[in-house]
């Protein structure tokens, strides 16, 4: 039998390595939005805010190369919100690997005696991430020097990232191009401006898009932005300079990253 401090989780979590995850909640609110047709009934439903369903969604379609829901517009009620072809093959995924993690869990608590010093080993070999942003995307460009390298990489059909990063690293990686990789960017790290705003950077990345939502806070303000794709970028930003460029939802806005403030991982 196993000791009774030790625990062996018994709902599936998938986990990237770089902190996106994939739970049975939001297989749950892919399936709400699915029945329900919007994301506020999905969330009522589900009995959780708007605002967690909307960053759940978020963190998901920025790690998916296709939205997992879209919006439906007109009819006499107004537009829908859609589970995509890609929505439901997740779900499918999901569903199909928990089956087969419970009747791991069942067999591994009636088999083995003392599990704990297995599971704190497993643990060490995950890591999370504060990171705000996280992007999947393919490298399109490699451009190589004798101590670091350029990397770009398409996060979707219109925006590009690029990082610098050392040489070294690239062989670490085994990046080439083609590659699929993570870019993370923690969202003290970008800079926002107006998009209309004549402004010389040298921030080697510029993504342009809208306001989605601005969380104001006493100090900061937190910033979504949405880009091309159904992606997402989080902006922190003083509650000063919220409020001297005037944003608010659906204000046109261009975030600027310097290339060493992109950090890529690889699976």
């Amino acid at each position: 039998m196993l000791k009774e401090d030790t625990y062996i989780p018994s709902e599936l979590k998938l986990t990237s390595d770089f902190g996106g995850s994939i739970t049975a909640k939001r297989i749950a609110l892919l399936e709400a939005i699915c029945s329900q047709g919007s994301i506020s009934a999905a969330a009522k439903k589900l009995n959780i805010s708007y605002r967690s369903a909307w960053d759940a969604l978020n963190e998901m379609n920025n790690l998916w190369e296709s939205p997992l829901v879209a919006k439906q517009q007109g009819g006499k009620h107004g537009g829908k919100t859609l589970l995509t072809q890609e929505g439901q093959k997740l779900i499918d995924a999901f569903k199909a690997v928990e089956a087969e993690y419970q009747h791991f869990t069942q067999t591994l608590s009636q088999n083995l005696n003392n599990f704990k010093d297995t599971q704190q080993y497993l643990r060490r070999l995950t890591m999370r991430t504060s990171a705000r942003n996280q992007f999947h995307g393919k490298i399109s460009l490699i451009n190589s020097g004798p101590v670091n390298t350029e990397i770009t990489l398409a996060i979707n059909e219109t925006d590009h990232l690029t990082s610098i990063i050392t040489t070294d690293s690239v062989e670490q990686l085994g990046l080439s191009l083609g590659s699929d990789v993570y870019a993370l960017i923690k969202a003290s790290f970008v800079i926002l401006i107006p998009a209309d705003a004549a402004f010389a950077s040298s921030a080697r990345n510029r993504l342009c898009g809208t306001i989605r939502e601005l969380r104001h806070g006493p100090i900061n303000s937190e910033a979504i932005v949405a880009l091309d794709g159904d992606k997402t970028l989080t902006a922190i930003i003083t509650e000063e300079s919220a409020k001297e460029m005037q944003l608010e939802p659906g204000s046109p806005v261009c975030a600027l990253i310097k290339a060493s403030h992109v950090i890529l991982g690889v699976h």
